[in-house]
């Protein structure tokens, strides 16, 4: 569902992102992970189409960013790490707009609505102004809005910012039965003991330069003695010069 082949970016004379290659399949969910300034944001916002790689090519859903955005889009759901929303809307308004922008049929956006809210617990604040969520609502209404079109890619940046840990554990959960049922989930966190509990793989940045890519319990039982992602991350991202210390292959599956 999502590829990245051999995509580099760079800021002026600063390598963001250097030469990353992974995959993510359906139904897989995969952390990025990094010291601030690892290269992350950048990653994710070339994934979504915001921007543009210098080298290298990016496909979600078989579609190459590069020529066929609009399908691409189409695939996605993106949270951002500091969501906009608009005060003065209700939640119920808010979440018709973010229909309408994905052109949904308007016989369905009702329906779609209700299913959302209910997952994610909003029905009894739908119809109140924005301005009086809390964070974790807010962060709740994005969710909800980037699932109303049932997207096969769902695109994260720091899922858990805000959430308390009754929401915490509502969305880990949401997250595990949707990618059961095939959606693929690809998240930033700096909370790596949620990348360590939900996540099938994860890929470790350091200087804009993949470390590792593979499973945490492959890393502890055949190539590394840590015995937490927390410890296998402060190993890694202490390498020198961002030079990659341990990668493991990816998975043998195939993009559609």
């Amino acid at each position: 569902m999502i590829e990245f082949h051999h995509v580099t970016r760079s800021y002026s004379q600063k390598v963001a992102v250097s030469d990353l290659c992974l995959t993510v399949p359906p139904g897989e969910i995969f952390a990025l992970l990094g010291p601030n300034g690892a290269g992350k944001t950048t990653a994710i916002k070339m994934l979504v189409g915001l921007l543009h790689p210098d080298s290298g090519s990016i496909r979600v859903c078989g579609y190459d960013l590069a020529t066929d955005l609009r399908r691409a889009s189409r695939c996605l759901g993106y949270i951002p790490d500091e969501p906009f929303l608009y005060d003065k809307l209700s939640g119920r308004e808010f979440l018709e707009f973010a229909a309408e922008m994905r052109g949904l049929d308007r016989r369905t956006v009702e329906s779609c609505i209700a299913r959302e809210s209910e997952h994610f617990d909003m029905k009894d604040y739908l119809d109140d102004l924005i301005e009086t969520y809390s964070h974790g609502m807010k962060q709740r209404l994005v969710f909800a809005s980037a699932m109303l079109h049932q997207p096969p890619v769902l695109v994260i940046d720091e899922p858990m910012v805000g959430l308390d840990p009754r929401c915490m554990r509502m969305v880990k959960d949401l997250l595990h039965a949707q990618a059961a049922h095939g959606l693929s989930v690809f998240m930033s966190t700096h909370i790596l003991a949620v990348a360590e509990e939900i996540a099938d793989r994860v890929c470790i940045l350091h200087q804009g330069r993949t470390q590792y890519l593979g499973s945490v319990d492959h890393a502890q039982k055949d190539s590394h003695p840590q015995t937490s992602l927390e410890s296998l991350f402060l190993h890694l991202t202490n390498g020198d010069n961002g030079r990659p210390l341990l990668i493991l292959p990816q998975k043998p599956e195939t993009i559609e």
